[in-house]
């Protein structure tokens, strides 16, 4: 069995790569870009400017510049770790096969983290559009029942509500089709569309003096976080979703030319789209009255006397963002299925039910946990926690790329990433340098969630996993 300094390593499978000829090769350039922009765009603009302009002032359109780029160099190098390990698992399968079983651990733990997360941040964006939407309407809620105990309530019940609902959608097998994807996509863009028209007429220069208040690197001040960097280790989150193109390699038909630019030209698209929502908000209205808005976008709309077109930024929100509750849910569900396999988790979570073909067990706890965090945390601190996952499992990407590269540079790669030990490199000293840019309590929490996981890996996982039986393979 072949091992690294930290454990044994999986074997390579290059089976679906070598019969990638099996899929119909049909997807172009063009193809893709739409594919990523659908993919990308959605809860990060709409929840997270607010929380981005409180950090950096005007310079929030600057930090989703900055998150857009270090992502572009993530999605490179997992474009061809996609193609040359075309398993399920995604950065932790990577880890499992090049640096070894403890950090793949590290890795599928944070995935765990990132995953659930991300879902109790939609969740609570949600919540924020529903309640402000409603509001608007002249509904009036009580606000213990729409805020966890951080913002002065007892509980988010719209965010816990909508958790356990999707939780429940797929649990009982429910996947969402291609054309509602296509609907859901349209109104996305077609809201924030609406918010720059509406917006433009309005815009003020001298909301954006100063551009930069709090500098650039990020730092404490007036007992928060503050500067381009904080807001860009936030806001970072408004690029989840660039695997959908990065997984789509087989079906490409000239690989090494149109996933580069389908990789490049979403992520430009999409940050280019984030950064004239940011300048017209910021624009049209003074930050410090953005700030961590649960529904910027919304606000901004009701601030300047258009209600109509407040009700319709909101209602979009409210219709879209569930969808990206049940892609996040459905991703975390695969890490605990792909590590229960690999005996690292316990083979309940590797279960599927035989009516609905779901890991039901392993939905509803996901779905329980996630209904938690959303209930009683706020949404600039769950958002800070997934990304802090993120950007470790990123960092994990860049460094396979980089050994895979040097180890095994006979293996075939359908998608070969341009540069890739400067692209490596990038994407490795860019998720470190957000990833310190998060706030000093985000790494605290995030040190002890892979303190506690370490705790059950050395306890449980490491004698009971598929190689240390030997059931795996080599690397």
């Amino acid at each position: 069995m072949a091992r690294t300094a930290f454990g044994p390593i999986k074997r390579i499978d290059l089976a679906r790569t070598e019969a990638h000829g099996a899929l119909r090769a049909t997807l172009s350039w063009p193809h893709l870009v739409a594919l990523g922009v659908g993919a990308i765009v959605g809860t990060g603009i709409y929840t997270l400017t607010g929380v981005g302009a409180e950090r950096a002032g005007p310079a929030v359109i600057l930090a989703f510049a900055v998150a857009g780029i270090v992502c572009a160099c993530a999605a490179l190098a997992y474009s061809e770790l996609a193609t040359l390990i075309p398993t399920s698992g995604s950065a932790y399968t990577y880890t499992y096969s090049v640096l070894g079983e403890t950090l793949a651990w590290i890795v599928g733990w944070s995935l765990i983290l990132e995953y659930s997360l991300a879902c109790s941040t939609v969740a609570v964006g949600w919540g924020g559009h529903l309640v402000g939407w409603l509001q608007s309407a002249g509904v009036a809620l009580p606000h213990a029942f729409l805020a966890g105990p951080h913002d002065g309530g007892l509980v988010n019940l719209p965010a816990v509500l909508v958790s356990l609902a999707v939780a429940g959608l797929l649990m009982a097998g429910t996947r969402e089709s291609a054309t509602v994807n296509i609907i859901l996509v349209a109104i996305k863009l077609a809201a924030l569309t609406v918010f720059v028209i509406f917006t433009a007429p309005a815009f003020n220069a001298d909301n954006l003096t100063p551009f930069m208040p709090y500098g650039f690197a990020s730092h404490v001040e007036g007992g928060g976080t503050k500067g381009v960097m904080a807001a860009a280790a936030i806001v970072f989150f408004a690029f989840y979703g660039f695997d959908a193109v990065a997984t789509s390699a087989e079906e490409v038909k000239r690989p090494a030319r149109d996933l580069t630019i389908g990789i490049i030209g979403s992520m430009a698209v999409c940050t280019i789209i984030y950064m004239a929502v940011c300048l017209s908000a910021v624009g049209a209205l003074h930050y410090t009255t953005l700030a961590n808005s649960p529904e910027p976008l919304a606000l901004v709309l009701r601030t300047l006397g258009h209600p109509a077109a407040s009700h319709l930024v909101a209602l979009a929100a409210l219709i879209a963002l569930p969808s990206v509750i049940l892609v996040m849910m459905y991703g975390q569900s695969r890490v605990f299925f792909v590590m229960s396999r690999d005996g690292l988790l316990p083979g309940i979570m590797s279960r599927v039910n035989a009516r609905t073909g779901t890991p039901m067990f392993v939905t509803g706890l996901t779905g329980i946990f996630v209904a938690i965090v959303a209930g009683f945390f706020r949404l600039d601190e769950i958002a800070e926690l997934a990304n802090a996952g993120t950007l470790l499992a990123f960092i994990a990407v860049g460094v396979c790329l980089i050994v895979l590269r040097k180890t095994r540079p006979e293996l075939p790669r359908v998608f070969r990433c341009p540069a890739p030990y400067l692209v490596g490199t990038l994407t490795v000293i860019g998720c470190l340098y957000l990833m310190i840019s998060l706030p000093g309590m985000t790494l605290v929490r995030f040190a002890l969630w892979n303190v506690i996981g370490l705790a059950f890996y050395f306890i449980y996982s490491r004698s009971r996993s598929r190689l240390a039986t030997g059931q795996g393979g080599e690397g």
